[in-house]
């Protein structure tokens, strides 16, 4: 699936390393600096759920898609929980993870004009350019998404903000139909 899933990347213009176990990726992670990582849940040594929530804890601004053939409700629950930014089922198509890649990259790129801003509310303290969150000087766990909603409402404050602005601005989704539901 990895060497597969590195092709599908590179006709994307997108770099990718593949790594085969939880151990090789713990020691190189610091030195590879991902964009974001693609994490199997079941991995040779070890839970990737697990693994996610320890990375997460190390570099909460880390987007994490977990790949994995548990398509249970509780199973996708428990990897959102754990931190993920997107889960994906096993057997999936390939087109549609690069995009799913590439959706999460945009949403968690630092845009430039970011660098060296800090915003601040009470004891809440947003870095925009090392993308971290703390509350009363303890690192919030926020994922890529969770990061991006608490940037927008810091930078809109005292608005009252519709759904369809969140979903627009936010998740950048834009429904044609005000009555389209969204679960």
């Amino acid at each position: 699936v990895g060497e597969v899933l590195l092709k599908y990347l590179q006709r994307s213009e997108l770099d990718g390393r593949h790594v085969e176990t939880a151990a090789d990726l713990l020691t190189e992670l610091d030195t590879m600096q991902p964009d974001l990582l693609v994490l199997d849940v079941m991995l040779p040594d070890g839970d990737g759920m697990s693994l996610c929530s320890q990375i997460r804890t190390a570099q909460p601004a880390l987007p994490v898609i977990l790949l994995t053939a548990r398509s249970e409700e509780i199973d996708r629950i428990a990897g959102l929980t754990a931190g993920a930014d997107d889960y994906v089922v096993k057997p999936f198509s390939p087109r549609e993870l690069v995009l799913r890649i590439q959706s999460v990259l945009r949403r968690s790129a630092r845009p430039a004009q970011a660098s060296g801003r800090v915003l601040r509310d009470g004891d809440l303290t947003v870095d925009l350019s090392s993308r971290r969150a703390t509350r009363g000087g303890v690192d919030m766990r926020l994922t890529a998404r969770e990061f991006d909603l608490l940037v927008y409402l810091l930078d809109h404050p005292g608005e009252a903000l519709s759904r369809d602005q969140l979903l627009q601005d936010v998740w950048e989704w834009n429904f044609g139909d005000k009555s389209t539901v969204t679960v």
